[in-house]
């Protein structure tokens, strides 16, 4: 009983600690797994957003977050003026326009009729 006590005791002592770094490789290849997946894509999709609201100009068709479909009449600092209806307009925050469905200078590609 003595003697596995002590031959224990040795087989501990004798044994190294383990390298900080390889403890901690799992670790760092999570947090290196959750940046690529799941960081870097949202701030992309961050950045494509503020360029979008950033370029709406007057006569773009928009969608808001909210569904609603109008046209842009108006563009303030931080506010625009959407046309949702002949004679109804409603002020948004820019921040709240989900998507632009046609830009006003774009060109439709149909065919004039013959």
């Amino acid at each position: 009983m003595v003697f596995s006590a002590t031959a224990f005791l040795l087989l501990d002592a004798a044994t190294q600690p383990p390298n900080p770094i390889t403890q901690f490789a799992p670790l760092i290849f999570i947090g290196v797994i959750f940046y690529f997946l799941l960081i870097r894509p949202q701030q992309k999709q961050r950045k494509e957003l503020q360029k979008l609201i950033s370029s709406i100009k007057t006569g773009d068709k928009v969608i808001t977050n909210a569904g609603i479909h109008g046209m842009i009449s108006n563009v303030k600092e931080t506010t625009v003026l959407l046309k949702v209806a002949d004679n109804v307009k409603i002020e948004i925050d820019k921040a709240s326009v989900a998507t632009v469905v046609s830009r006003s200078g774009e060109e439709t590609n149909e065919a004039p009729a013959a």
